[in-house]
This record gives C-alpha cells, structure tokens and sequence, in this order.
C-alpha cells in the first residue's frame, strides 16, 4: 500500500460507505442518483485534496480539446459500440442462453421526445455520473492505495468491471457480463489516456447516444 495520511483513509471510507447507503439503502432516488453521488464525490475531494477536486478525479484541461472530445472520442465510441452489438452481445448471449434484457427501453422505441429528455438522463447520469463515480473516483482511490504495478492495475479494472457489471442487474446476467467488459474496456482506455476523464465520460456519452438512436428506431 501506497504512504497516505489519515484523512487520505478517512474520508474516502466515509465517501464509499453513503454512496453504497444512496445505492443500496432503504431510500431509493432512480436516475439522479449518480448525479447526486458525484457531486458527494466533488465534495469529499475538495477536502482530501485541499481544494483541488477535478484534477484528482482526472479532468485535465489540456486534454479537453474539440479533436479529443469530438472526433477522437466518438471514433472510440463507434468502435467500441460496433464490437458490442457484433461481437461481445452475440457470444455473450449464446454463452448464457440468455437474451439481454432490454425492456425497460421499450417506451423509448419511436418516442422522439422520451427520447431526448432520456439522452439528457444518460448523459448526465451515465456519461458523467458513471465515469466520475467508478474511473475517476474507484479506480484512482484504488491506485492511491495500492499503486500502478501490472497486478494492481489487472486487479483495479477486473474489480470495479465485476460492480459495474453488477449494477446493470436490471438487463439480466448478460447484461451484467456484457456491461462489465465494457466497463473493463472503457476503464483500459481511462488507463491509457493517463486517467484523461474527459475523454472518457465522451466516450461512454456517444457510446449511449448510439444505443439510444438504436433504440429509437427499434434496431435493438
């Protein structure tokens, strides 16, 4: 374990403990809940890191660039969306028996105005949300402690996929497993973009703006 000062110890412990309470607890807040989380998680940096929350969580001015943000990133989305829906998906699927559930899309399927306030939700909720909670907060609090070694990076990307994959429970055990590896891969990437979290929360934007399309026009 990496040296780290009480309150390095403390407060994320506490951080962790309410965002499994908001998660896990009796009060249940759908859809802004990731939103709420990160702003805890903004918060509980601020005072970790002495007033310098962003940086700790991987926004890098320099890298938020209109090549990085819209042209690299939505390339990486595209990409990354076509092997999900013509590779990962399929064997998936045939390796369960089980088709992914995705029927709390349903009333999305050509309701354009649903669909717009829902690209706002997962924008917002996921593309934000997701990637400050699980890449910019998980896996740099697991590399504070524990460091960069091979192993530990193995380790902090196959753990954080496994609770990914695990709170995607409602498209059922191929979607869980097919949300993990996109989440092992959208974490590889925040690894080899140097925790760039801009392009990151891009990527996983666009990722969902093109299922939703998807969706819209009922091709998935």
């Amino acid at each position: 374990m990496n040296n780290v000062n009480l309150k390095q110890i403390a407060i994320p412990l506490i951080t962790t403990a309410i965002i499994c309470f908001l998660w896990f607890g009796p009060i249940r807040i759908p859809y802004v809940v990731n939103i709420i989380i990160s702003i805890l998680i903004i918060l509980a940096n601020y005072i970790e890191y002495d007033g310098k929350p962003f940086s700790a969580l991987g926004f890098q001015r320099e890298k938020f660039t209109t090549k990085n943000i819209f042209v690299f990133a939505p390339l990486v989305a595209l990409v990354l969306f076509v092997f999900y829906v013509f590779a990962l998906l399929p064997g998936i699927t045939k390796l369960t028996g089980v088709p992914i559930d995705f029927s709390s899309f349903d009333e999305l399927k050509g309701n354009l105005p649903a669909c717009l306030i829902a690209l706002l939700i997962v924008w917002a909720s996921a593309g934000f949300g997701e990637e400050i909670i699980f890449r910019g907060y998980f896996m740099r609090q697991f590399v504070k402690f524990f460091g960069e070694s091979k192993v530990s990076i193995v380790l902090n990307i196959v753990l954080l996929a496994c609770f990914f994959g695990f709170m995607h429970s409602y498209q059922g055990i191929t979607g869980q497993l097919v949300a993990g590896i996109i989440g092992a891969l959208l974490a590889l990437i925040f690894y080899l973009r140097k925790y760039d979290l801009w392009f990151i929360i891009a990527v996983h934007g666009f990722f969902d703006t093109i299922a939703l399309i998807c969706v819209y026009f009922g091709l998935v």
